[in-house]
């Protein structure tokens, strides 16, 4: 299959992605723990292994801008960032989506503050949510590199013609090895195509973007247009993903993957490293208890997979999804939508929310146990749950 078997930190599987998607311009700015990324890469290129220019800029703001000026003229270009750096950038997004230029980044997802911390959650990531980027959440370094490649022929698409974001948690994938499969060169090349994009920059070529519009109706429409692509990107991202299996033996499933699903009864949502943890909790409540428990792990936020949601929630007896950020006076992220989404679709099922791992505080896969366990436990008494948001402890408060 063209694979080389290696031991790479997440971050340096993002790099070597960036490097096997020939990509022509990387923007950076160094902010812990995404900054291996990028030395990587300037590496690769000082060394030789990489043919791209390495822009050294002031601010993630920049980074960004950077970059986004860099595609918009024809290129394939890359930024990384985390946390405080991808708020910084937070308006350069809105440019990129709205101008609707191809793009990559990826994000080492950090906790915000106050007060200072540099261990995951999943708030900085979920902050983008609005900006028309696609959004995807790695579990594992071998699926950091395969989505980092993928999402260029994604956003590449003439279907979807809109930037993405691949995540990976913080220090938990970015600064810990794993065994990874690097494609060759000659495997990426044949997945990936010659840059596409709606339209490039070019001197002395006159091209206006962004400028005023004389009918504000049209600004409404460009956004409308945005949601639309988000939903065309659904059947591209299948699409992608097959090819990459045929290419490569991984297919991972496209925007969602179940785990242990097909007679499952109770439901476990989650996404990023920990559905590691949950995959084991899944086998334990399993065999030791024998609850019926299947997995959903989500791949995608944006687009968002409400028909696989509704598919195995519709009959299912209980979920719990756990979610590394919320949004306060409210709920968890995920739990937000799964539970607008299902409840559109007439899903009458009980869904908790379990805010859990926020600022890094550690989850293991004996935290999930008790949660689910708990939780099956309430809804078989009294067919609903008292409280549908719960902030776990381990030990209680």
């Amino acid at each position: 299959m063209g694979l080389v078997l290696t031991t790479l930190t997440g971050n340096y599987a993002v790099s070597y992605a960036v490097k096997l998607s020939r990509v022509k311009v990387v923007s950076a700015y160094p902010i812990t723990p995404q900054t291996t990324i990028v030395e990587k890469i300037a590496q690769l290129i000082e060394d030789g292994e990489m043919d791209a220019e390495m822009i050294r800029v002031e601010s993630e703001h920049s980074a960004l801008a950077a970059a986004y000026g860099a595609a918009s003229a024809g290129v394939r270009a890359f930024t990384a960032t985390s946390s405080h750096g991808l708020l910084y950038m937070h308006e350069m997004l809105w440019w990129v989506a709205g101008s609707r230029i191809p793009l990559v980044m990826a994000v080492a997802t950090r906790t915000i503050g106050p007060p200072w911390n540099i261990w995951t959650d999943h708030s900085d990531l979920m902050d983008q949510r609005d900006t028309g980027w696609l959004i995807a959440m790695a579990e594992n370094n071998q699926e950091v590199l395969d989505e980092t490649i993928k999402m260029f022929k994604i956003t590449e698409d003439p279907r979807v013609y809109l930037p993405g974001i691949v995540g990976l948690d913080a220090f938990i994938l970015t600064h810990t090895s794993e065994p990874v499969d690097i494609p060759t060169q000659e495997v990426v090349d044949q997945f990936l195509p010659d840059r596409r994009q709606p339209y490039v920059f070019k001197a002395g070529d006159p091209l206006i973007m962004g400028n005023i519009p004389k009918d504000l109706e049209l600004n409404m429409r460009m956004r409308e247009d945005i949601d639309k692509a988000m939903e065309r990107a659904k059947k591209v991202i299948d699409e992608v993903d097959f090819e990459w299996g045929k290419l490569t033996g991984r297919r991972y499933g496209g925007l969602t993957e179940c785990y242990r699903c097909e007679d499952a009864k109770h439901f476990i949502i989650g996404m990023g490293a920990w559905v590691g943890d949950m995959r084991e909790a899944v086998d334990k409540l399993r065999s030791k208890y024998g609850v019926k428990v299947g997995l959903i792990k989500i791949r995608y936020v944006r687009p968002f997979p409400r028909e696989d949601l509704i598919k195995w929630l519709s009959n299912a007896s209980s979920a719990v999804v756990f979610d590394r950020s919320f949004s306060p006076g409210s709920g968890g992220h995920l739990f937000l939508e799964t539970v607008a989404h299902a409840s559109v679709a007439g899903v009458r099922t009980p869904i908790k929310n379990c805010l859990a791992g926020i600022a890094g505080v550690d989850v293991t896969y004996e935290d999930i146990v008790d949660v689910v366990l708990k939780s099956i436990s309430e809804v078989e008494e009294v067919g609903t749950f008292k409280e549908f948001i719960e902030w776990y402890y381990r030990g209680g408060r």
